[in-house]
């Protein structure tokens, strides 16, 4: 029977797929880790009271990365080259969603919208991320070799999620509530159709590695179209809700080392 555990099962049991997912999980994480410290040092003077938060987020993006590449190490593996239809930040950018490298590039200070954009993208895009980990936390949190990363990681996602609820209504209370509401809606639209391609692109890698039969192949492939379709019908709503979390002031604080991997 396919399940999601049975399927990351196999990806870790096999050296080359483990290498992939690790690499791909890696070099978003990093990506993050850039997006974050670039917006913290351009954060306009009327939101600089924000700028530690972020740096903590770009932090904790960055220890991710570092875990990813330390769970490769200690199996004997480099990182392998992103396919470019895997890259999911990538991806995104293409379509508009967040802010774009060449202004994070720039030198010019931000303005208030593009950080209520930043927010609204990280809202979306974070609320997938824990997602995942609250499932793999689930199926793997007690794996000898995986556990303790993946409790780590998704204490992370919890926290960054909660700061962007945080956030964002803070900044709806401030004047900025359509802005967010229609940069919410154009995000999550946008990243589920986003994460359906790069969801297909992964399957159809793994797939080849692993020497997948063409009927499960094309029986995952309808898996991840099936979830897409609920998504862009119905399930696109939860992930532009807002609601005050249980967590607050998640990022107040500087981020946590992990001595153990890094």
């Amino acid at each position: 029977m396919l399940s999601a555990r049975s399927l990351f099962q196999e990806i870790v049991d096999d050296d080359a797929s483990f290498q992939l997912f690790c690499s791909i999980a890696a070099s978003g994480e990093a990506q993050g880790g850039w997006e974050n410290a670039r917006i913290a040092a351009l954060v306009p003077e009327s939101m600089r009271d924000m700028a530690p938060k972020i740096t903590r987020h770009g932090a904790d993006e960055d220890k991710h990365g570092r875990i990813f590449h330390a769970l490769l190490r200690k199996r004997g593996l480099p990182a392998v080259p992103v396919p470019p239809e895997t890259d999911y930040t990538m991806l995104l950018e293409r379509r508009g969603i967040g802010l774009a490298h060449t202004k994070l590039r720039a030198d010019e200070p931000l303005s208030e919208q593009d950080i209520v954009v930043y927010l609204a993208h990280s809202r979306v895009t974070e609320q997938r991320a824990a997602d995942q980990m609250d499932m793999l936390v689930r199926d793997f949190g007690e794996h000898p070799e995986l556990g303790r990363a993946i409790r780590m990681i998704s204490n992370d996602e919890t926290n960054h999620l909660a700061y962007c609820h945080e956030e964002l209504l803070r900044l709806a209370r401030a004047g900025h509530g359509r802005t967010i509401q229609r940069v919410l809606r154009e995000s999550a639209l946008a990243e589920i159709a986003v994460y359906r391609d790069v969801s297909l692109a992964v399957m159809d890698h793994m797939g080849r590695i692993l020497k997948w039969p063409r009927p499960k192949a094309a029986v995952l492939a309808a898996g991840i179209r099936a979830v897409h379709g609920y998504e862009r019908f119905a399930g696109w709503h939860r992930m532009v809700s807002l609601a005050m979390p249980e967590r607050r002031d998640a990022l107040g604080g500087p981020a946590a080392t992990a001595p153990e991997f890094a």
